[in-house]
């Protein structure tokens, strides 16, 4: 089954409410504040995750009456962020997909920690992607395909998550690349775009953060 992690950074309503009908029989794991939000669309979780300082008691009173959801509750002093918990459960799940809607916002830290615990299912072998409103992240180790019309905005830009990535090659960008090595620490691969009908990324080792972004 596909999972739709919904956590408790900057939401948009709609794209949300597009995403709980798509992820309608699949799974939908609430984390935190997230629950507020699918709460505001009538979107019921399958799974309810954190340690519940961040939603009212009589929101979430009000879905543990609901036996068909099930709840993992935490102490707020923990070694791992209620995301990282539920990207964890997501993998238990045996998720075909994992997307994440609500990783991104205010807090820079809680942005960076969730881009990073995106290596737990890129080890798992799992499509995993953070999307918002600007931005769809995702990690790759090998190869990816892009197609230009089916993007998330026109930049595409590569940031090393490793210390190297070696090997890069790009093909089908308007900037391309060919068995190139880039160190974490420079720019070099921010704000490409794709210039052919399809493009791709090569990489011989090392993993990359991808960015599809649009202004």
């Amino acid at each position: 089954m596909k999972t739709l992690i919904v956590t408790g950074g900057d939401i948009n309503l709609e794209q949300l409410k597009e995403y709980g009908e798509k992820y309608k029989e699949q799974n939908i794991i609430a984390v935190d504040k997230g629950l507020e939000e699918l709460s505001k669309l009538n979107i019921k979780p399958t799974h309810v995750v954190g340690d519940f300082d961040s939603i009212s008691k009589e929101k979430l009173e009000h879905y543990q009456g609901n036996g068909q959801i099930t709840f993992h509750e935490y102490r707020p002093e923990k070694d791992n962020t209620d995301t990282d918990i539920a990207m964890k459960l997501a993998i238990q799940l045996k998720s075909d997909t994992i997307t994440i809607i609500g990783a991104l916002g205010k807090r820079m830290d809680h942005t960076l920690a969730n881009i990073h615990i995106l290596k737990y299912a890129l080890d798992a072998k799992i499509p995993c992607q953070i999307i918002d409103n600007y931005n769809k992240i995702y990690l790759i180790e090998d190869r990816q395909t892009l197609y230009q019309n089916k993007t998330h905005g026109k930049y595409i830009s590569l940031i090393p998550l490793t210390s190297i990535v070696e090997g890069i090659t790009l093909k089908g960008f308007k900037y391309p690349l060919t068995n190139h090595s880039m160190p974490i620490g420079i720019s070099l691969g921010i704000s490409n775009e794709i210039v052919e009908e399809i493009a791709t990324i090569e990489i011989k080792k090392g993993v990359l953060i991808v960015i599809e972004s649009k202004d």
